[in-house]
């Protein structure tokens, strides 16, 4: 009888934390290169810059043998990854980071409801409460008639949209192929579909953003990889709360580095739609989900 892998909330916790601190350099990257290189250029760049991390995975992608089906997925997969980095993107030079941060906690619920209307998973009344109340917290930090809703923060709503969907595709592909080819695949993917939108505006970069860029691509896959190893000290109830540090370092990072006012109603927010995460997760945990899909606060670059 196998043994279990033991339990290590502290790790699972430091590498959470880690996790945090990587995604917050990503953002503050993307932050510093404001808007003069397009955002579809920036975002390819990024992954074709990243392409080099995945040389240890050639071994893995050489020998899975993928079928018709499982090549359109992640097909399908890559293409609304890339339109939702190319939103993240653009979003990140116009609007607050805590805006961002706090927005992008919007993924999961999506997740959720997605899970429910194609796969089949069934929505109780408390995971249905539970999405209102994340709904809620988007309002609260839009607050439509009380501040500007700029373009960014439309285009982090449509942001979370796609993200849920590359997340829920890679549900489906994560049951059939090997972890590493599906994270090979989606950089492949990405690229492939951001490709076009980048030369369509391209603008040469200089050496100091191709810099930048491939410092992104460095902390995203940091970031990847310290919340590979996150979950597998931790369970999800331990790791999944640990993210509302990502918020206080952006508000924080906003603040000092790039001179953005505190919105106390966009830390509310994102406050608000990551307690109803929480509560997602732990109600999962405590009905022995096996079948239910996981909830992911990944990158967004």
């Amino acid at each position: 009888m196998a043994t279990q892998t033991p339990h290590r909330p502290v790790v699972g916790i430091f590498w959470m934390l880690a996790t945090g601190l990587c995604f917050i350099a990503v953002t503050a990257l993307v932050k510093s290169m404001g808007t003069r290189v397009p955002p579809a250029e920036s975002a390819f760049l990024r992954y074709i810059l990243g392409l080099v991390f995945l040389i240890p995975a050639v071994g893995a992608l050489r020998r899975a043998h993928l079928t018709p089906r499982q090549w359109k997925l992640f097909g399908l997969r890559g293409f609304m990854h890339g339109l939702g980095v190319i939103l993240w993107f653009y979003a990140m030079a116009r609007i607050p980071i805590a805006d961002v941060t706090a927005m992008n906690y919007l993924a999961p619920i999506y997740v959720t409801i997605g899970a429910a209307l194609f796969l089949g998973e069934r929505l109780a009344v408390r995971r249905i409460a539970a999405i209102l109340v994340a709904l809620l917290g988007a309002f609260l930090i839009l607050r439509p008639g009380f501040r500007e809703v700029g373009s960014g923060h439309i285009a982090m709503l449509f942001t979370a949209v796609a993200f849920g969907g590359s997340y829920l595709t890679a549900k489906i592909m994560a049951d059939e192929v090997k972890p590493a080819v599906v994270v090979a695949m989606l950089s492949i993917f990405v690229t492939i579909t951001l490709a076009p939108f980048a030369l369509a505006n391209w603008v040469t970069p200089t050496l100091g953003e191709l810099a930048v860029l491939f410092g992104v691509a460095c902390f995203a896959t940091a970031g990847h990889f310290t919340m590979t190893l996150a979950f597998a000290a931790a369970p999800l109830t331990v790791t999944q709360p640990v993210t509302f540090a990502q918020l206080i370092w952006a508000v924080l990072l906003g603040y000092i580095v790039f001179d953005e006012a505190i919105d106390i109603w966009v830390v509310v927010g994102g406050l608000t739609i990551l307690a109803s995460i929480v509560f997602i997760t732990l109600r999962e945990a405590a009905l022995k989900r096996g079948e239910t899909t996981p909830m992911v606060h990944a990158p967004k670059g």
